[in-house]
């Protein structure tokens, strides 16, 4: 499957862009656009945003001044289809949804706009048929309906080897329990993960092998793998079970900021895991407070970073939702703008930025962004590229200068202004603390 963007009218007619794989694509007058429209005045600074899975493919409106259109009407988000029309100024781009066996075609004649094949899928746990958009080329499909999705939200199934003791929570993606292995009797914690639309089962192969490869980090701060499968459509992970809470929920119990040197003490523990892993190739991709967890008590805090490379792997397999909304939408503050921008090829300076924005967050009690708890994700976008941050001493007036400055670097909209690695900004840190 692929989708096609492809210029009908403007500056850049003619020229189209292809996508056979989960991506982003920014419209707008600004240089960090994917289509850099500076003359186009019709054109607000980031105009509009693509999120595309083929063969699914979603619009937003970024608040623009004069609006995005689609076959004529206004629209502030909208699902785009083969033959769809996208309109700013004098800018026309057309979506072309092709199937692998439409894009062979493609390839030997002049393009057409033809759809996908519709093949019907079987929901892998009540056997409930559909339709979907595929190929057969695509080889089987691995498939929950809505009705059952929602089912195993509330109550997951237990996982084969494993007895399950408590739901510790639940997402939008799925659950996460506490269970014990039959076979040692250890505690465990047990994560599902339910696709939201029909995945082929190459893809989930490829994502099952991603996730086996985590388990080569082997760091104290860092939780361990243990396993992975897939029962009856729900992916699971296995990992160690890490007894307490998350730094999110322990800011939470405190009013909505750690003191200071509990938030240093985790955030220069996740620093040390992010050096080791980056030294090793693996970037995080997600850092936020709910992603570290932390047992022990003060000031005897032991830290540990959880769902290495698991965003990266999870959207690459086709299984995240398009729309950005649920979990996405939670930490997209902490993404810097090159991640929202091209997020399959980030750099460790990525990581960077979100531990900085980690670490304000747990310090502040709030992002370091001028985003009111209301504001949409197009106000959050224009934040994130374009707005200076709040300076961390104005919200935690407490935070040592050198200290507030060493993370204040961590969150430059540049990367190359940010520190180069996590061992350099830990070392700073703890210099400065």
């Amino acid at each position: 499957m692929r989708v096609t963007l492809r210029v009908l009218a403007g500056p850049y007619t003619g020229r189209e862009f292809v996508f056979d794989q989960h991506d982003t694509f920014l419209i707008g007058r600004s240089e960090s656009a994917h289509l850099y429209l500076p003359e186009d005045r019709f054109f607000s600074r980031h105009h509009c945003l693509l999120e595309i899975a083929p063969p699914r493919c979603f619009l937003r409106d970024l608040g623009s001044t004069n609006g995005t259109f689609v076959n004529g009407q206004k629209v502030s988000e909208a699902f785009l289809h083969s033959g769809d029309r996208i309109q700013g100024g004098q800018t026309v781009l057309e979506v072309e949804v092709q199937s692998d066996r439409t894009a062979t075609t493609a390839a030997l004649e002049m393009p057409t706009l033809t759809g996908p094949t519709l093949l019907f899928v079987e929901c892998a746990n009540c056997g409930r048929r559909e339709q979907t958009e595929g190929s057969a080329a695509n080889g089987p499909m691995t498939f929950l309906c809505e009705d059952c999705r929602e089912e195993l939200r509330r109550q997951p199934q237990p996982v084969p080897g494993y007895t399950t003791i408590k739901v510790l929570g639940r997402g939008g993606m799925g659950c996460v329990m506490l269970a014990r292995e039959e076979r040692t009797g250890n505690a465990v914690a047990i994560k599902t993960l339910l696709p939201e639309i029909p995945v082929t089962d190459q893809s989930l192969r490829r994502f099952m092998r991603e996730i086996e490869v985590a388990k080569a980090l082997d760091h104290p701060n860092i939780v361990r793998f243990i396993s992975s499968g897939t029962n009856n459509g729900a992916v699971y992970l296995v990992s160690e079970y890490v007894e307490g809470s998350d730094a999110a929920r322990l800011a939470d119990a405190q009013g909505g900021r750690l003191p200071y040197g509990h938030a240093i003490n985790i955030v220069a523990q996740a620093l040390d895991a992010l050096a080791y892993a980056h030294e090793k190739s693996y970037i995080h991709r997600d850092i936020k407070e709910s992603n570290i967890l932390v047992k022990g008590s003060a000031p005897d805090f032991t830290a540990k970073l959880t769902d290495f490379g698991l965003a990266k792997s999870f959207t690459q397999s086709g299984m995240s939702g398009i729309t950005m909304a649920g979990d996405m939408a939670g930490t997209f503050a902490y993404m810097p703008p090159e991640q929202i921008k091209d997020f399959r090829n980030v750099r460790p300076t990525s990581d960077i930025y979100a531990i900085g924005m980690t670490a304000y967050s747990l310090l502040a009690g709030d992002t370091a962004l001028d985003v009111g708890p209301k504001q949409d994700m197009a106000g959050t976008v224009k934040a994130i590229f374009e707005n200076p941050i709040i300076p961390l001493r104005q919200r935690a007036p407490e935070v040592p200068v050198r200290v507030a400055e060493v993370i204040e670097r961590a969150l430059a909209k540049d990367p190359a202004q940010r520190w180069q690695s996590a061992a350099a900004m830990r070392t700073a840190l703890m210099h400065s603390a």
